[in-house]
C-alpha cells in the first residue's frame, strides 16, 4: 500500500534519507523515551564510514528500532522475508533499507545482497541467532554475520541487548552495549574459519548482553566496567548519511525483498 501510494518518492527512493528523516522528526526520541526507556553504550565503537557488519542478540520486537535509534549509520537490516511481505510495517521497514532472507533455506540470494550492500561501504545489520529468544539470554549464534565479515574482509561489530519480556503492554527499561570492532580477516574462508568466528563473536555478545543487563539493573552508570561510555538516542543532525547509490537490479537482488531504492 505505502509503496503503491508512492510515499517514498519524496525521499528520491533512498533509506539514507528515510532514516535521516526518522531522525529528525524525533523516532528514536520516541523510542527511547516512550516505548523503551533506557541508554546506550559504546556508540563510538561502530566505525563512522565503509563497510561494516553489525551483529546483535535478539529478544524482542523492540530490537531492531533501538539497534537504529543508537547508532549514527544507516542499518540495512537482515530480516526475514515473512516480516517484509506484510503491509505497511514490511513496506514501511523496506523503504528503510530492511531486506529478506528466508530463514532455514541457506538463502543465497539474500548473501549476495548483503555482500553488496558491504562492498558499497554500507552497515549491515544480522541477528545472530536467526530469531528472537525466548529463553531470556542469547541463544546459538549462527554463521551469516562472521560469514559475510571474512568473505568480504570487513570489521564486525558485536552489540548487546537487554530486551527481554519487553512488549507495548511491558515497555521496560532496556539498555544497548556496543563491543569494539573485530578482526576476523585472518581467518580461512571456509566452514573452519566461520565456524571460529562466530564463536569468537557470539562469546562477545554473550558478554555484551550481560554488561547491558547489569547497566539496567544499576540504573545506567555512566560507563561499564569495559570503559563504555554511556550516550543518548541520535537525533537531529546526528546521522551519517551516505550517498544514493542504485539499489541492484540482477534477478539475486529481486527474491529478498529488498528496498525501494533507486537512488538519487
Amino acid at each position: 500500500m505505502l509503496i503503491e501510494l508512492g510515499l517514498y518518492k519524496p525521499f528520491r527512493k533512498d533509506p539514507e534519507r528515510m532514516w535521516r528523516v526518522a531522525r529528525d522528526i524525533g523516532v528514536p526520541a520516541f523510542i527511547r523515551h516512550v516505548l523503551a526507556p533506557g541508554w546506550g553504550y559504546g556508540r563510538d565503537r561502530v566505525p563512522e564510514a565503509d563497510g561494516v557488519v553489525l551483529a546483535f542478540n535478539h529478544l524482542s520486537a523492540i530490537d531492531p528500532p533501538l539497534v537504529g535509534a543508537y547508532t549514527r549509520r544507516t542499518v540495512y537490516m537482515m530480516a526475514k522475508a515473512e516480516l517484509l511481505e506484510m503491509p505497511l510495517v514490511g513496506e514501511f521497514l523496506r523503504m528503510l533499507g530492511s531486506f529478506g532472507v528466508r530463514r532455514g533455506e541457506g538463502d543465497r540470494d539474500s548473501l549476495r545482497v548483503a555482500r553488496w550492500l558491504l562492498e558499497h561501504g554500507h552497515a549491515v545489520g544480522v541477528f545472530m541467532e536467526g530469531t528472537r529468544q525466548t529463553f531470556g539470554h542469547p541463544g546459538p549464534a549462527h554463521a551469516g554475520a562472521a560469514m559475510l565479515a571474512i568473505q568480504e574482509g570487513v570489521p564486525l561489530v558485536p552489540c548487546g541487548l537487554d530486551t527481554f519480556q519487553w512488549s507495548l503492554s511491558n515497555r521496560r527499561k532496556c539498555a544497548v552495549v556496543w563491543g569494539h570492532p573485530i578482526d576476523l580477516s585472518g581467518l580461512p574462508r571456509n566452514g573452519r574459519g566461520y565456524k571460529e568466528g562466530t564463536a569468537v563473536v557470539g562469546e562477545e555478545i554473550l558478554r555484551l548482553w550481560r554488561l547491558a543487563a547489569e547497566a539496567v539493573a544499576a540504573g545506567f552508570p555512566a560507563g561499564l566496567p569495559d570503559g563504555a561510555r554511556r550516550h543518548g538516542h541520535v537525533g537531529h543532525g546526528g546521522a551519517l548519511v551516505m550517498d544514493a547509490r542504485s539499489w541492484p537490479r540482477e534477478p539475486w537482488a529481486a527474491g529478498p525483498l529488498g528496498p525501494v531504492f533507486e537512488g538519487a
